[in-house]
């Protein structure tokens, strides 16, 4: 590794304070932008960012203490802005010699500060609790993982461990969820048996969270979207223009790593005399304590000196965006026809025979939200796939295969249980003053699978029916209602819902179609299990992963010319019997004409997209009208 990677990826805090001591007698040189320019340019260098290690997949104690790390996340929570020293002075006891020193980027001053000096320079920044991508699934992981060119080794675990494991067995173990603190403690590290068998698994435990149900009871709750999440969670340090983030948008953070055991030694101990840099620390209640301050050895601090937002968590797209990565672009998009041909085959495969509803699960996947009018989310298409079979637990391995496809999803399986007992909705906590997060706070572009199959007869109490609004209400608007107490709070969102059910579904939907099998009931077993049994290859799935991934980011339009052929075609539609075909069917149709024409690659509308669409719509409708003839009870 070139010295310099070495320096500004190790040692970042040095990089700052050579630009901290240099600009001394330059009072107006800007340095704090510069150093952050100097910190992107490193990044822009080829490949350089796929040395920065990442929280995601480093277990904590193998990072080094102040180095460069990055963290994809997502933005679950936004704390008060704090005070901090951002210029102090340190003076020497022996020989009394005064050196000003820069606070940004750290927690913990060194020693010899004196707080009397008029040279004090008070700044502020802002906290971000932030959480890996909910429902990432594990193919989005390895791929990262994979794709790093880090190597750390345990040996790169800090010197003061034993002040570290001294303040937590001052801890009270029983309140609190102590598992992953064990696991990432380096003094447990030589004596856990399944961390002698490499990094692979070593990984993957390491960054364990607690469960739902030890979590909740815990103090330490680490406030995970979804019940079961792995990975860690960050405090977020943002220096300047925080303004530009909301929450739940998705990042990958380029920052300083902070795991000082002081910081956690001093939210257990509150000791006045320490020299933390945050002078607001007494003014929060113990709740607000447990919640902002916990153990650094669980949520690490990081620093960020940059941040990308991320439009999309699919490893195997380039990292700069599709319109400055001209030859990716091409090469995808004149594949992109054939790609979706092999796809229909795989679904028609999966969905047990039936074409037309492997187009529209084709055309579900790629949609997205790519405007709102006053209200309206435009390009939202929630598929209903109704007539789902409740044998050879159909519905779950849909899911699975799915799952394989999508970077981020989550299966929600609507029993009673789960709607009447599961939090969907985030609630602000005024006590501990956080927002206690719910499942329903998800990142851009999760695929949510509800499972209505699930669904058995009995009564919904007060939480069920919130549920079942929230979820009606997300469907309906793509906004989920967060709950703060005295009144709600409404953030917009971009989530792909599909519903399994039996017979019609009882949430609203954008599009309905009721699955038409070829495969008899004795022998759905052995047909989804053979799905199961040949997977396609790697390389294969990786087609159908970008494939989707394009397909929901390209950009698209209509001409003026196909605008009025469309009037046209809607006017002779009614012209022989109105009722047949409403404003909703044509809005329906226009989205339909939209999908099918990015499904191909097309970023405008063609005629034949046009009447295709037409076509296939026609299909689904009289499959509908067909199966209402049959079912006459069928809503």
């Amino acid at each position: 590794m070139m010295p310099s990677t070495h320096d500004w990826i190790n040692n970042p805090l040095g990089v700052v304070e050579g630009m901290f001591a240099a600009s001394q007698n330059n009072p107006n040189s800007g340095w704090e932008a510069k150093a952050v320019e100097y910190f992107k340019d490193r990044l822009k260098e080829k490949d350089a960012h796929t040395s920065v290690p990442s929280l995601n997949d480093v277990p904590l104690h193998y990072l080094k203490p102040n180095s460069l790390v990055k963290f994809r996340c997502l933005i679950q929570d936004m704390y008060d802005p704090e005070f901090f020293m951002g210029v102090y002075e340190t003076v020497d006891p022996t020989t009394n010699a005064k050196v000003l020193r820069c606070g940004k980027y750290k927690d913990v001053t060194e020693c010899g500060v004196d707080f009397n000096s008029r040279n004090t320079v008070t700044a502020e920044r802002q906290t971000f609790y932030c959480v890996p991508i909910p429902g990432e699934n594990p193919w989005v992981k390895d791929s990262y993982a994979g794709s790093s060119q880090t190597r750390v080794l345990p040996s790169t675990s800090y010197v003061p461990s034993r002040q570290k494991r001294s303040y937590e067995e001052d801890d009270d173990m029983d309140d609190m969820d102590t598992q992953p603190q064990k696991q990432r403690d380096p003094h447990t590290g030589p004596h856990c048996p399944a961390e002698q068998h490499g990094n692979g698994d070593c990984k993957r435990q390491e960054t364990e969270a607690p469960s739902s149900q030890v979590a909740s009871a815990s103090h330490l709750d680490l406030n995970f979207p979804l019940p079961g999440e792995k990975g860690p969670s960050c405090l977020v340090k943002v220096y300047k223009d925080w303004d530009n983030f909301k929450l739940n948008d998705t990042l990958e953070v380029f920052g300083i790593l902070s795991v000082s055991p002081a910081l956690s030694a001093l939210a257990d101990e509150k000791d006045a005399s320490s020299s933390l840099l945050d002078p607001t620390e007494c003014m929060e209640t113990a709740a607000e304590q447990r919640v902002h301050s916990p153990p650094a050895s669980l949520v690490p601090r990081l620093h960020m000196l940059y941040a990308k937002p991320l439009p999309h968590n699919n490893p195997l797209l380039p990292s700069i965006t599709l319109e400055d990565n001209s030859a990716f672009l091409s090469s995808t998009l004149s594949e992109m026809a054939s790609v979706r041909a092999e796809l229909l085959t795989y679904f028609t495969h999966v969905l047990l025979g039936d074409a037309l509803a492997a187009e529209y699960l084709i055309l579900h996947l790629i949609s997205n939200v790519y405007s709102r009018r006053d209200v309206l989310p435009l390009g939202k298409f929630t598929l209903n796939l109704s007539g789902c079979p409740t044998v050879a637990s159909y519905t779950e391995r849909l899911y699975q295969i799915l799952q394989q496809l999508v970077p981020s999803s989550y299966y929600l399986g609507m029993s009673l249980q789960n709607m009447n007992q599961m939090r969907l909705v985030p609630k602000k906590d005024y006590v501990a003053n956080r927002l206690v997060s719910g499942a329903l706070q998800l990142a851009r572009n999760t695929s949510l699978f509800l499972d209505e199959t699930k669904l058995e007869q009995g009564q919904l109490d007060t939480t069920g029916v919130r549920n079942v609004t929230a979820l009606g209400n997300l469907i309906s608007w793509q906004k989920v209602d967060y709950d703060f107490n005295y009144h709600q709070m409404e953030f917009p969102c971009n989530i792909n819902v599909l519903i399994a059910s039996e017979g019609r579904s009882l949430l609203p939907s954008d599009c309905q179609i009721h699955l038409q099998s070829q495969v008899a009931v004795p022998q759905m077993e052995e047909y989804m299990s053979s799905i199961h049994m040949h997977p396609q290859a790697s390389s294969q799935l990786n087609k159908l992963r970008i494939y989707l991934s394009v397909a929901r980011l390209l950009d698209y339009s209509i001409s003026d010319e196909l605008t009025k052929s469309v009037e046209d075609d809607f006017v002779d539609m009614r012209k022989d019997d109105p009722q047949s075909i409403s404003a909703e069917d044509l809005h329906r149709m226009l989205v339909v004409a939209r999908l099918l024409s990015l499904s191909l690659g097309q970023t405008s509308l063609s005629r034949d997209s046009w009447l295709r669409a037409k076509h296939i719509e026609e299909l689904r409708r009289s499959r509908m009208e067909q199966h209402k003839c049959v079912n006459g009870n069928e809503p």
